[in-house]
C-alpha cells in the first residue's frame, strides 16, 4: 500500500487547534494571577499597581491582536497557473523573476516561495509553519508574527517581574500578606510558565531580528552561502521596510497602510527587488 507521507503531515493542524486553547488557558491563568490576586487589590492604593495593570493590559491587547492577525491572515498563496510577467517588472526585479515549478501543486513557484507539507500548498516567502497559530508564516503575515513574538516576550517578562513581590511577601513571613495556598499555587504556576516562555521567546526574538535585518527567512538560512552576498539583502532600512512597511506610525501595530501594500512589492509576496551586484 502506497502512503503519502506529506498527506500525513496535514494531521499536525489538529494539534495546532489544541495550541490555541493552550494559549488561551495560559493567558487566563496569568490574568488571574497578576490582576485578580497580586495587583488588583492594590489598584486604588498604589500608583505602581495602577501602572503595572495598565501596561499589562496594553501589552495583552497588542499581543492578542497580533496573534489573531497571524492566525486569520493568509500568508500568501500562489495564483492559479502563475507565471512571471517579466515585461512588467522593473529592472531591479528582473533577477528575481526566475521561477521554479511545484510538482505537488502543479503550479509555478515565485521566488522565495516554498511548499508547506502541513498546509498542502505553496506559501509566498515562506518562513515556517507555526503550530501555535495553525498557519504558515509568510510574506503577508510575517510582520504580525514578529509583533506577536515581541509583545509576548515583553508581556511574559512583565508578568515574571510583577509576580516576584508576592513570593517575597509570602516566603519572607510578612504578616500582612493575603495569599492563600491556592493563590500561591496559581502565582507559582503562572510564574514558571511565563519565565519559560520569556526565556525561549528571547532566543526567537533575537533570531528573527537577525533574519529581518538581513532580509532572510528561516528556510533561506540553509540556502545562503558563506562568503557570498545575499541577493535580497538591500540594507537594514530597506529590509525592515519590506516587512513592516514605510509608514512609521504603523510599525508597532499589526496593520499595513494602503500605500505600503501598493508600493512595496515584497509585501505582496510575488516580486522582490535584488542587489545589482549579486548574480542569482
Amino acid at each position: 500500500m502506497h502512503i503519502n507521507v506529506f498527506k500525513l503531515c496535514s494531521g499536525l493542524r489538529v494539534l495546532g487547534y489544541l495550541m490555541i486553547l493552550l494559549f488561551a488557558a495560559i493567558v487566563a491563568l496569568t490574568y488571574y494571577a497578576v490582576v485578580f490576586i497580586t495587583w488588583g487589590p492594590l489598584l486604588f492604593h498604589s500608583f505602581l499597581a495602577f501602572s503595572i495593570i495598565l501596561l499589562f493590559h496594553i501589552l495583552l491587547i497588542l499581543l492578542t491582536w497580533s496573534y489573531f492577525m497571524v492566525v486569520l491572515n493568509d500568508p500568501g498563496s500562489v495564483p492559479p497557473n502563475w507565471t512571471p510577467h517579466q515585461d512588467n517588472l522593473p529592472d531591479s526585479d528582473l533577477e528575481a523573476a526566475a521561477t521554479g515549478y511545484c510538482a505537488r501543486c502543479l503550479n509555478g513557484k515565485p521566488p522565495r516561495c516554498h511548499h508547506c507539507s502541513i498546509c498542502q500548498r505553496c506559501v509566498l516567502k515562506m518562513d515556517h509553519h507555526c503550530i501555535w497559530v495553525v498557519n504558515c508564516v509568510g510574506a503577508r503575515n510575517y510582520k504580525f508574527f514578529l509583533l506577536f513574538l515581541l509583545y509576548t516576550f515583553l508581556e511574559t517578562t512583565l508578568d515574571c517581574l510583577a509576580l516576584i513581590p508576592s513570593f517575597v511577601r509570602f516566603f519572607g513571613g510578612a504578616r500582612n500578606h493575603s495569599l492563600s495556598p491556592e493563590g500561591l499555587a496559581f502565582i507559582f504556576l503562572a510564574s514558571i510558565l511565563n519565565l519559560a516562555f520569556a526565556l525561549s521567546l528571547l532566543c526567537f526574538v533575537v533570531m528573527h531580528v537577525s533574519l529581518l535585518l538581513s532580509n532572510t527567512t528561516s528556510v533561506e538560512v540553509h540556502e545562503k552561502k558563506k562568503g557570498i552576498k545575499w541577493r535580497y539583502d538591500l540594507g537594514r532600512k530597506n529590509n525592515f521596510e519590506q516587512v513592516f512597511g514605510a509608514k512609521k506610525a504603523l510599525w508597532l501595530l499589526p496593520l499595513f497602510s494602503k500605500e505600503d501594500l501598493e508600493n512595496i512589492s515584497a509585501l505582496r509576496g510575488i516580486e522582490f527587488p535584488t542587489r545589482s551586484d549579486v548574480d542569482v
